[in-house]
């Protein structure tokens, strides 16, 4: 099945103001918004496990890397391309985007194994166009909820490493990825947004 709809994807590192932006987006656009992990019944069984508390137990890199996947598999497959198919635009929180700067920047797993593992799960799917919101750490840190999931709770300079990741993944493909401050108001964050991802 051909995709008709645009797939628009938001990354970045915890507290960068993803999700909000993404649901502005989408509302603007009329487009399908989902996010990763847990927009399936089963993706919700797969974020339960990757995304407990920061207590929760330990999960080797390896596995939580292909738990992502598999969330992303079940995702494009219920959610992400019927919509595309059916000429839905789909703005997205996270997607292959994530995989590499965390499970890979960040954790130290294979790039380009991680990538070929991305692309094997979404059956090639790939986005449009990706907004990586940019915001400095001490913002960043100063949004983020005292209650740590797993992964908010890896620490600095694991945090920090993701969002070196991020900026290396956007720079080696600068068609596809548009770099965002978002440091600012929501309302100036949205307008940069809507800038970044207008059709040239």
């Amino acid at each position: 099945m051909t995709a008709t709809g645009r797939l628009i994807v938001f990354e970045g590192g915890e507290g960068s103001g993803k999700s909000t932006q993404a649901a502005l987006l989408a509302a603007r656009l009329g487009a399908v918004l989902t996010h990763e992990p847990g927009a399936t019944g089963v993706g919700a069984q797969i974020r339960a496990i990757v995304l407990g508390p920061g207590t929760g137990p330990s999960i080797d890199m390896r596995a939580e890397a292909l738990l992502m996947a598999a969330d992303r598999a079940q995702h494009v497959a219920e959610v992400i391309r019927p919509a595309l198919v059916g000429g839905r635009d789909v703005v997205c929180d996270r997607f292959t985007g994530s995989t590499l700067a965390y499970q890979g920047h960040a954790r130290g797993l294979d790039l380009d194994e991680l990538a070929w593992l991305s692309n094997w799960a979404t059956g090639g799917l790939a986005a449009d166009v990706v907004v990586l919101l940019d915001v400095p750490d001490d913002v960043a840190a100063a949004r983020m909820s005292p209650d740590h999931d797993r992964i908010e709770a890896a620490g600095a300079d694991f945090h920090h490493r993701v969002m070196a990741g991020y900026r290396a993944l956007a720079g080696a493909d600068p068609l596809r990825w548009r770099v965002v401050d978002g440091s600012g108001s929501v309302a100036e964050v949205e307008a940069l947004v809507m800038a970044a991802v207008a059709p040239a």
